[in-house]
């Protein structure tokens, strides 16, 4: 075998092991993508849960009286939007 035939196997043998790392990485990347896609649904889904926790919470301390003068107007703020949103849903079902 003569030395450029030996440089051209060298460089073949390079190429396909660089392609078979390519590969590699690159089911490890799709495999890391998935997991941090479930990991984002997962924050998400403890962000709303946290959220619907933190609103019952502020129902049940308000029916308790339990709430600062602050939270309770605040605590009315929300009630009144939530109202708003009703009635402009009804509103817009009755045309």
């Amino acid at each position: 075998m003569t030395p450029l035939d030996q440089q051209i196997a060298a460089i073949t043998d390079k190429v396909q092991q660089l392609l078979r790392q390519q590969a590699k990485l690159k089911k490890e990347n799709e495999r890391l993508q998935e997991e941090l896609e479930a990991c984002r649904n997962s924050e998400k889904t403890q962000v709303d849960m946290i959220t619907q926790l933190e609103q019952r919470v502020a129902i049940l301390k308000f029916a308790a009286g339990d709430l600062p003068e602050a939270d309770k107007k605040e605590f009315d703020k929300v009630i009144n939007s939530y109202i708003r949103d009703i009635d402009k849903v009804i509103a817009f079902l009755s045309q």
